[in-house]
């Protein structure tokens, strides 16, 4: 545009234009997560003290179905793979894809890559409600369940809670530093409480500090069908949501100016990203690194916008942790290591490349 003689910047693009402009999801990605993510899946069926072939794997796998007759597999071999390794290796996945793609949620509503699942205290809470259960209530169980991975998720819910309206009351939820802040303050006075209880309680702290360092235990699929509906309607959430997140790393405006509440996107989403972490936490343990590494990988890879971090955050955060769940049965067998040792041994020099690259980007 030309006003005497002067060439002016062009206006900014419409909202609505900006998400229709997208990129969609690239087929070759796309088929590279869901290959990545059956590749760790086969692996981590195969792996195990017990040797079991692939031939007997897939005999195993395809004798449910009616046309393909009975199966000539060993009955030992089938139940280890049945009770123990398949379930182990879906539960993997279910907590892998929630923690990563929760990563990309947030990283997208408070407009940080640095941002994880554990932001606003879901972590402190789980912890602290896993303590509790563990000095007070070993052993016992409530509708069936054991009361562990209830009592970690209520702790992870209630704290999440308890940010959000604390930053609520500080800021009116007008930006995102006072929830960020208020999730550091709940963290802090969560952790204490979970201190003094392992201090009074030193007999059950060894068994507090594996829950939280994180592990996949599985005896059948009652840890899978505990965490899928919450998986499943937070992972729902969050996709049909990953175009309005592409608006609000522009800017609330931006939501706005579509007739959108800039708050009410926010609020769902982190909610159901808060479901997913308390579900997925609740069963395996707080699980470090899964929420940025994953989601900042693709990012890097295939560009910034939601519409493609979130999918392949899914697929490829299904993989990383099955993976990562082999290497700590494996690492020092017949010990098992926890996950978030492996989680931290790779994330942490990850996390550090971040902030440093981020910081240089900032400058």
């Amino acid at each position: 545009m030309l006003i005497l003689g002067r060439r002016l910047p062009a206006p900014p693009a419409p909202p609505l234009a900006l998400l229709q402009g997208l990129p969609r999801l690239p087929w070759v990605w796309a088929v590279a997560g869901v290959a990545a993510l059956l590749g760790a899946a086969i692996l981590g069926v195969l792996v195990g003290p017990v040797h079991i072939g692939l031939g007997t794997v897939v005999q195993a796998v395809l004798a449910p179905i009616p046309w393909f007759g009975a199966s000539s597999v060993d009955p030992s071999q089938a139940s280890i793979l049945w009770s123990l390794r398949i379930p182990r290796v879906v539960l993997g996945a279910l907590v892998g894809g929630m923690l990563a793609t929760a990563g990309a949620a947030y990283q997208g509503v408070f407009r940080n890559p640095l941002a994880d699942p554990y932001l606003l205290g879901a972590a402190a809470g789980a912890n602290l409600g896993a303590t509790l259960a563990i000095a007070f209530a070993p052993g016992s169980s409530l509708i069936g369940v054991n009361l562990v991975p209830l009592a970690g998720f209520v702790g992870a819910a209630l704290a999440v809670a308890g940010a959000y309206a604390l930053g609520r009351t500080v800021t009116g939820l007008r930006n995102t530093i006072g929830l960020i802040l208020a999730g550091v303050a709940i963290a802090a006075f969560f952790n204490a409480i979970q201190t003094y209880i392992q201090q009074a309680q030193t007999n059950n702290i060894r068994q507090v500090y594996s829950w939280i360092l994180g592990r996949l235990v599985t005896a059948g699929w009652d840890g899978v069908l505990l965490v899928l509906p919450y998986v499943a309607i937070s992972v729902a959430v969050i996709l049909l949501h990953r175009r309005l997140l592409d608006a609000l790393s522009v800017g609330d405006e931006e939501v706005t100016s579509l007739g959108i509440s800039a708050r009410r996107v926010r609020l769902i989403v982190v909610v159901a990203a808060t479901l997913g972490t308390a579900a997925v936490v609740a069963i395996a343990g707080t699980i470090a690194f899964v929420g940025i590494i994953i989601p900042h990988t693709v990012r890097l890879l295939v560009g910034r916008s939601y519409r493609v971090v979130i999918p392949l955050s899914l697929l490829f955060g299904a993989a990383f942790l099955v993976l990562a769940d082999t290497a700590a049965r494996t690492v020092a067998a017949p010990a098992e290591l926890p996950i978030g040792v492996i989680t931290a041994f790779i994330g942490a020099p990850f996390f550090i490349v971040v902030m440093r690259s981020t910081r240089a980007a900032a400058l």
